[in-house]
């Protein structure tokens, strides 16, 4: 019923809706003009106060002006507190930078000592290492008399044993007496070892068994021991470790006699200070540590 009475006067709802838009236009107007009033007033409200602090701030300026210096630091004051702040602040500072100044002039200290204590250890360190060089020196001036002594001893005993055998030569005693493995060969013994060595290991082998590498002196002698050693090679006792060039004998003997095989000594490849015989006889000087198969130790025959 109502939708079809209001359908029949149109013009009557067109006029309304019109009259609800005038109505909206209107309150947003009037919205507009309080939000601005209330502007307007808080901005009269924040000029009459910052007025009346100016006022005050005038007022208590020329009374402190009239009171003198002495009412400025006064409690009552807020300038007063602020002074006191902040000489209490400088007076922080002035201590703070005292604080620092004893720490830096302890640090200062601190480092002087570690100077000193480093001067000291380098001198300590410089002394040790020098105790340490005469200790070495001692031991090694030591160690030479004691080979020097010993190797007199050795060769002072031989001596004594070469007379001691021509004695009871002389007396017609038979000089030809071996441990057993080894070949008597006229005045000597030799024992022929096997088994892959060094030039020191059969040095050491030979020690064990009261002997020493073999020193070759004649011609028979270098028959002898080549109708006997190893054909693969075989260690003698002639060396030249000590002094390139000069070879020695194990029984400290002189070179009076050699076979050396042509070219050689010659110290070629990585050094060759040990002798050996090879399977033909002749001489050649070796690395001392290479392996040979066969190795000759001598001792004298007893009587």
């Amino acid at each position: 019923m109502e939708e079809h009475s209001y359908s029949e006067f149109p013009g009557f709802s067109r006029r309304r809706r019109c009259c609800g838009k005038g109505v909206q236009l209107v309150l947003v107007g009037l919205a507009t003009i309080l939000l601005w009033a209330g502007l307007l007033t808080l901005l009269l409200f924040w000029r009459w106060d910052t007025v009346q602090n100016l006022k005050q701030l005038e007022v208590t300026a020329a009374r402190n002006g009239m009171e003198g210096p002495r009412h400025i630091f006064s409690p009552a004051t807020p300038v007063s507190r602020v002074a006191k702040d902040l000489e209490r602040h400088n007076g922080d500072q002035m201590a703070q930078k005292a604080q620092a100044a004893q720490v830096s002039q302890n640090m200062e200290e601190i480092q002087a000592e570690q100077k000193r204590m480093k001067a000291q250890d380098s001198e300590l360190s410089w002394s040790l290492d020098g105790l340490r060089s005469d200790l070495s020196n001692l031991k090694s001036l030591s160690l030479n008399e004691r080979h020097t002594a010993l190797h007199s001893l050795e060769r002072l005993q031989e001596e004594v044993m070469k007379l001691w055998i021509e004695l009871h030569r002389s007396n017609g005693s038979l000089c030809n007496t071996c441990p057993e493995k080894w070949v008597n060969f006229q005045r000597k013994c030799y024992y022929f070892g096997e088994g892959s060595k060094k030039w020191i290991q059969a040095r050491f082998a030979c020690d064990k068994l009261q002997g020493r590498l073999v020193s070759i002196h004649s011609q028979e002698e270098q028959d002898f021991l080549a109708r006997h050693a190893n054909r693969k090679g075989t260690w003698i006792g002639l060396r030249d470790l000590d002094r390139e060039g000069e070879f020695i004998w194990m029984d400290q003997g002189p070179l009076n006699y050699s076979n050396w095989r042509p070219g050689e000594p010659n110290n070629g490849g990585q050094g060759e200070d040990c002798v050996m015989m090879q399977g033909s006889g002749e001489w050649n000087d070796a690395f001392c540590g290479s392996r040979l198969d066969g190795w000759v130790c001598d001792q004298l025959a007893t009587c």
